[in-house]
């Protein structure tokens, strides 16, 4: 592989990193909190993707500033995530959680499968894109090749962001000391006051916002289709997997060391290239099967 090859693999591996890191720190938050594999996650990203290229396409002929086009992403990723989240919790987990993690994952399940159908209603099967964002952003060239910046700098550096933000909040607000107290131990946080089921309506729109906001990045990179929010979600369990639950930089390093595998596969070996995640999966959980920075006795983050 010459060196050209390897900087082509290298920025298509962080950047599709950082979008799956995105949608898995929403995954770790729920694990976390509620101790449940949110399978609707899926569709939280795929709505985002969606609201995101509707938003952006009604903008388009009206000419906005670049920064407002990328507003626009970030509206769409919170309202839409945020809402659908807190539907999540509320409607649904909340009236599931001291219930068998089987049953749980089924109604997740069931909930990932209506969201399809919704999704398919409202934007029917036709591919949907917005590559216009990504193009008036530039391009770069390093070493004779040409990137554009929304994938080699934009997208990298909102998943660096929402990493920094996210244990900023988690260290140094109340908020994010009670979602820790309720990580650590939900029934002695709940009999020193907290209220338990205000903080995992919180989590649930913050991590539906996460994943929403995963799905609006990438849209100006790929078509969103019927499917997609499916695919990422069986990935992003990859990546917790890897990690161990609850681990917020695990997930970090998880996402980064799949990301690239990946696309070393896709310019070396194409055919491993949909497998390539599960194989460092298995043989990362065949050596340490909680995880590489999990321990068998905490769930932490």
């Amino acid at each position: 592989m010459d060196f050209n090859l390897l900087l082509l693999a290298g920025v298509d591996g962080v950047s599709y990193a950082s979008l799956l890191f995105l949608i898995a720190l929403g995954l770790t938050l729920i694990c976390g909190v509620f101790g449940v594999v949110n399978v609707a996650h899926g569709s939280l990203y795929a709505f985002g993707g969606y609201s995101a290229a509707t938003l952006l396409g009604w903008l388009a002929p009206q000419a906005p500033s670049t920064p407002l086009m990328v507003a626009a992403l970030f509206v769409a990723a919170a309202l839409v995530g945020g809402c659908l989240g807190m539907f999540l919790e509320r409607g649904l987990l909340r009236h599931f959680q001291d219930r068998d993690p089987v049953l749980q994952l089924l109604v997740t399940f069931a909930a990932f499968m209506v969201l399809e159908d919704l999704q398919r209603m409202i934007w029917g099967a036709t591919p949907v894109n917005a590559g216009e964002l990504a193009a008036r952003m530039g391009t770069t060239e390093l070493v004779g090749v040409t990137f554009m910046n929304y994938q080699l700098l934009f997208v990298p550096g909102v998943a660096l962001a929402a990493y920094a933000a996210l244990q900023f909040l988690l260290k140094h607000s109340i908020a994010g000391r009670q979602i820790v107290a309720v990580i650590h131990h939900r029934e002695v946080a709940t009999a020193l006051g907290i209220n338990a089921s205000r903080v995992g309506m919180l989590t649930f729109g913050l991590a539906g916002a996460l994943g929403a906001l995963g799905g609006a990045l990438s849209v100006p990179l790929t078509s969103f289709v019927p499917g997609l929010g499916a695919e990422m979600i069986v990935t992003s369990f990859a990546v917790i997997a890897t990690a161990g639950l609850g681990q917020i930089t695990g997930a970090l390093v998880a996402a980064l060391l799949i990301g690239l595998a990946r696309a070393m596969a896709v310019y070396t070996l194409p055919e491993l290239e949909v497998v390539m995640p599960y194989l460092m999966m298995v043989a990362v959980l065949l050596v340490r099967p909680h995880g590489l920075f999990s321990a068998a006795t905490a769930r932490r983050i």
